[in-house]
């Protein structure tokens, strides 16, 4: 596929948004399980170094749920042939409620390093799964 080919096709832009935009938080809560002492950017800045052992197992797998939600907002916009969206026309929704759950959940967060980095990346994984979602439908 071109680029000229990618941009009339205005559902893949945006779950490639979606896709890059989840990767970089998937790097992240890979880094947060690894031991990355980035506590104050993430569980509202609980933790000022190395998260818990619990939590870093949390942090793993919030990174593999995130990978599904790209997988399924991929689907959705026909990249792949994974047949999920055509079984459940309803799962392009559910990356959007994940969305929307983690902006709120962001922007109220206690951290201000949280809130600073990962509101615009909520941001912009709302708008991309909404537009996915209703560009699809």
């Amino acid at each position: 596929m071109t680029i000229g080919e990618l941009v009339r096709e205005p559902a893949l832009v945006f779950a490639f948004v979606y896709a890059l935009a989840t990767a970089a938080v998937v790097v992240f809560q890979v880094g947060v399980a690894a031991g990355k002492p980035w506590g104050p950017y993430t569980m509202g800045g609980r933790y000022s170094g190395r998260l818990p052992a619990l939590m870093r197992v949390a942090a793993l797998a919030q990174a593999v749920f995130l990978a599904v939600l790209a997988a399924i907002v991929l689907d959705a916009a026909g990249v792949g042939d994974l047949g999920w969206v055509a079984t459940f026309a309803w799962l392009p929704w559910i990356p959007v409620v994940v969305s929307g759950a983690s902006l709120v959940l962001n922007a109220s967060s206690s951290s201000e390093a949280e809130k600073r980095t990962w509101v615009p990346v909520a941001i912009v994984l709302l708008v991309s799964s909404v537009a996915v979602a209703l560009l699809t439908a």
